[in-house]
């Protein structure tokens, strides 16, 4: 643990220690550890992000070039910060010229790819807060600013869904690994899995952006000097309308939410100057997309030999999870109908 502590010290030029590592939250890509050292004032601590599923160089260039555009509208985010090569991925591997440790502070040889952060201390946002709402809303309508003029289309996981002959073979395959939510799957790929897919088609070219693609409350800490956007990773090119309905949709607290709270954020985001409208169940589409997407990925993880059993017991836990959270049609089409007094 110390060891690769002081490899990414030493890595991205921190100075000398001791520092520490010390795990803080997993998720579905990645493993968040805090590095403390040099004393405990500003500048002593650092969030490093494992990726566990390796690394897209051209994604972090695109996180990074976003991120800086947003900063220079006035959006808070911790700064991503390069190595001393000034790359803003690192490999941490025995044999780099660096030292030797993983990424993981297991000690084990087989290296990871870390991006290291700011550390922000904060609250997690609460959703019930005007303020808080009204400052999301600006936060997109700037972020869809920042991001104007894209002309590459979106990533299949926000445009597709896997059909009925994919879900068939993915539902064999986990019923031979005999995974105790064989039964819930092919319950979900009988009902919901079509009912969704329905609505998943392509982007309209004329209304994309890079945007964050992540705007999800626990993104958002509230620190001292308000509201901080976290986990950029997944930036990249989407349909404005399309973001907006998802992020209405996941703020105003999904299917059991408050209409009026996305009622608050849309009309925040209007008075902004955001563009994009939601004109039904349709804008929903890249909500369906990555609801359907997160579970088929997640199973297959859940019996993929290759992975570690810690991320098969992870996926496997996120497969019972959403199943249990995918939208609803019904809250969906009542969110929307709300939402036509923004309009």
């Amino acid at each position: 643990m110390h060891d690769t502590a002081d490899l990414i010290a030493e890595t991205y030029a921190l100075g000398a220690g001791p520092w520490t590592l010390t795990p803080v939250t997993r998720g579905a890509l990645g493993q968040i550890w805090k590095l403390s050292g040099n004393g405990s004032g500003p500048g002593s601590s650092w969030a490093v992000k494992e990726l566990l599923f390796g690394c897209d160089e051209d994604q972090v260039r695109r996180e990074a070039a976003l991120r800086e555009a947003a900063e220079k509208l006035g959006i808070a985010s911790p700064r991503l910060l390069p190595n001393r090569k000034g790359a803003y991925v690192s490999h941490l591997d025995r044999d780099s010229d660096s030292g030797s440790g993983s990424g993981s502070g297991s000690g084990s040889s087989g290296g990871s790819h870390v991006k290291l952060y700011d550390w922000i201390d904060g609250a997690p946002a609460d959703v019930s807060d005007p303020d808080v709402l009204d400052w999301f809303g600006r936060t997109m309508a700037l972020l869809h600013r920042a991001g104007e003029g894209e002309s590459v289309m979106p990533s299949a996981w926000y445009e597709r869904c896997p059909g009925d002959d994919e879900w068939a073979v993915l539902h064999a395959e986990v019923g031979r690994a005999g995974m105790p939510w064989t039964d819930e799957l092919g319950r979900f790929i009988a009902g919901s899995a079509r009912e969704l897919a329905h609505w998943v088609t392509p982007s309209d070219p004329g209304d994309l952006v890079t945007s964050h693609l992540d705007l999800q409350p626990q993104n958002v800490l509230v620190g001292r000097a308000g509201p901080v956007l976290l986990d950029w990773d997944n930036a990249g090119s989407a349909s404005a309308e399309r973001e907006l309905a998802r992020a209405l949709f996941v703020w105003s607290g999904g299917n059991a939410g408050d209409v009026e709270a996305g009622v608050r954020v849309a009309r925040a985001y209007r008075s902004a100057g955001g563009r994009a409208v939601v004109q039904g169940p349709q804008s929903f589409s890249m909500l369906f997309a990555t609801a359907l997407n997160y579970v088929r990925v997640q199973a297959e993880c859940a019996i993929d030999p290759e992975v570690t059993a810690e991320q098969r017991e992870f996926a496997s836990g996120q497969v019972v999870a959403s199943l249990g959270q995918l939208p609803d049609l019904g809250s969906v089409s009542r969110l929307s109908t709300a939402l036509e007094r923004v309009w």
